[in-house]
């Protein structure tokens, strides 16, 4: 039996990959390389390059790796192109998730873990946030992933299919042992942006919106290192395995950093007083999103490794700057 991963050539899904690898698990990437890239992953993996919306290619791959369980990355993830472009983001979230879900009940997969999102909770009307809030996403983005987790409760009611939905928080670091990371060139996560205008890739990092109520007026988020999260992924999977019933779990760690305090953290590991400046508030920021963090350790038995933000900069400056000699190389 393998675990298909959806978008196993991206940033959380190739390091998806490296952790089921690392435990020996049986595996089958399926990625369509619009995002990802094939060096992300092992050589020694199979590796479909194939679109999750394209259903011969699916339950083709279902069935030649014998998939028992789906762990589903692939989709877009940028809130402001999602409000550019909604039904670019419905199609390649919600309508691909449909087809992929309707492979895996045709193709009798039983366990799915889905990669959701806090912005499924939108303008949350409390801090920290628990999975039970009411569900209100103010962008395409978040609207299109709380589509996919009412698909996904709806099939396994009707179908011999269990799943668990992880909304996740702000991701953010690298690899540990440096074998990947977040790639994207235009990537818009806070922490990789300001890693690399700390290296002078980028002339300077604009604020979105000075004005929040918050502390210090800029937006406030809770990051949780890259690594944690797809442990995270682990435990669930065991967790479904061992007969588990289908959860809806929030990864966080339950602690929030406003964008100035990250700024100055990646200012101090780097060394580098860079130039920031202060713009308008963007269309879908909240002004804070930190997660109540209690359920996903109590009910999994997750423990993270990674809870401190030095850490998760470290790593992610430590990988801009692997990506940038490798840059120099070429």
């Amino acid at each position: 039996m393998s675990v298909l991963v959806t978008g196993g050539a991206g940033y959380i899904g190739s390091h998806m990959v490296h952790e089921l690898c690392d435990a020996g698990q049986r595996l089958v990437i399926l990625d369509n390389l619009s995002t990802g890239h094939r060096w992300a992953a092992p050589n020694d993996v199979p590796f479909v390059t194939g679109d999750v919306g394209d259903v011969e290619c699916v339950k083709f791959t279902i069935r030649k790796y014998d998939v028992n369980a789906i762990i589903h990355f692939a989709g877009s993830i940028v809130v402001p192109d999602s409000i550019a472009d909604p039904l670019g983001y419905y199609h390649n979230n919600t309508v691909k998730s449909r087809a992929l879900l309707a492979c895996a009940v045709e193709c009798g997969v039983k366990h799915f873990i889905f990669s959701s999102t806090a912005a499924v909770y939108g303008m949350a009307q409390t801090s920290p946030v628990n999975e039970d809030a009411a569900l209100a996403p103010i962008s395409p983005y978040g609207s299109s992933k709380m589509m996919t987790e009412i698909m996904l409760r709806d099939a396994a009611a009707a179908h011999d299919l269990q799943y668990v939905a992880l909304r996740y928080f702000n991701v953010a670091g690298a690899d540990p042992k440096g074998r990947c990371g977040q790639s994207t060139p235009n990537a818009t996560h806070l922490i990789k942006v300001a890693a690399q205008t700390a290296l002078g890739q980028r002339p300077y990092l604009e604020v979105y919106g000075t004005d929040y109520p918050t502390p210090d007026g800029t937006c406030i988020r809770d990051y949780i290192h890259v690594t944690d999260l797809v442990q995270a992924h682990s435990v669930a999977l065991a967790y479904l395995r061992d007969g588990g019933s289908s959860q809806v779990l929030n990864c966080g760690y339950g602690r929030g950093y406003s964008v100035l305090e990250v700024i100055d953290a990646v200012k101090k590991v780097s060394n580098s007083d860079f130039e920031v400046r202060m713009s308008e508030q963007r269309a879908g920021d909240p002004a804070e999103l930190v997660a109540d963090a209690a359920r996903l350790p109590k009910l999994l038995g997750w423990t993270p490794e990674y809870d401190d933000l030095e850490t998760i900069v470290s790593h992610a400056t430590a990988w801009e700057t692997h990506l940038s000699s490798l840059k120099a190389a070429c």
